[in-house]
């Protein structure tokens, strides 16, 4: 993978994949894939297990070079990377300041910008491991945050959540997205919650099946195919309204702490 300079003439891109495949043994797990993302824009990759989509963002990071194809990054590319699951080890006294900063020369105030950013700003003194499932992700947000990325990939972030914690994420990672002017790949099973977050989507199942605007993939029989003839509504708006607040755990703050719906 070669870093290269974009002609002014051209319209930037941070990542174009052409003719992308790659190939384990005889096992063929990617086939013939074009992408681009391009600054301020969200591009979902959805498909069934075993479609690839983990492959390709393994491409995209450089973890793993394609056997077919090239792969172009712009010149001093920075990436956040934001994975699906996270372990770590419950004796280890960590709190999200601290994780956030560790392996960078990053300032306390930056770490507590990027957590406010994330949309958890009091959990800094607490420990990684009292955390939910939904302030995890974000400190794992914030810590990506804190590279100032060009390119955002966001790994099945809405993991464990539940509709409402879901909504107010992909919310949070559109602003993150007209705020920054940064690309976004985000990786996703929620069909629902995809199309209404993103710009442009790959469907895969190994190669693209089909891809585009989410109002033009849904109506195409390759991807009805895939996720069934009901998935042709999935752009169908989810309507949350309510006077309360809700934890990024989706559950209803009562101003004092939380409590369940």
């Amino acid at each position: 993978m070669n870093d290269f300079a974009i002609p002014s003439d051209r319209k930037p891109f941070l990542v174009k994949g052409q003719g992308l495949s790659k190939s384990v043994g005889k096992a063929a797990l990617l086939k013939n894939i074009d992408i681009t993302i391009n600054p301020g824009e969200i591009v979902s990759l959805i498909g069934p297990n075993g479609a690839g989509k983990t492959t390709l963002v393994q491409l995209i990071l450089g973890l793993s070079a394609p056997t077919a194809g090239s792969l172009q990054r712009a010149s001093g590319l920075t990436v956040g990377y934001v994975p699906q699951s996270f372990a770590l080890d419950a004796s280890l006294p960590l709190t999200p300041e601290r994780f956030v900063r560790l392996g960078t020369k990053s300032s306390k105030e930056a770490a507590r910008e990027r957590l406010n950013e994330a949309g958890v700003p009091n959990v800094g003194s607490r420990m990684m491991t009292d955390l939910s499932g939904g302030e995890t992700q974000r400190v794992l947000l914030a810590r990506a945050l804190l590279r100032n990325p060009q390119l955002l990939v966001l790994d099945e972030p809405a993991a464990g959540l539940d509709i409402s914690g879901e909504a107010d994420l992909y919310h949070l990672i559109q602003d993150i997205r007209d705020q920054r002017g940064c690309g976004i790949l985000l990786v996703s099973h929620d069909l629902h919650m995809v199309m209404a977050a993103t710009d442009h989507v790959i469907c895969l199942n190994q190669h693209v099946c089909c891809s585009g605007a989410p109002a033009h993939v849904t109506q195409q029989p390759e991807f009805q195919q895939l996720f069934g003839p009901q998935a042709a509504t999935v752009l169908a708006p989810y309507v949350h309204s309510h006077n309360h607040q809700h934890t990024v755990s989706g559950k209803i703050a009562d101003g004092h702490g939380e409590k369940n719906p």
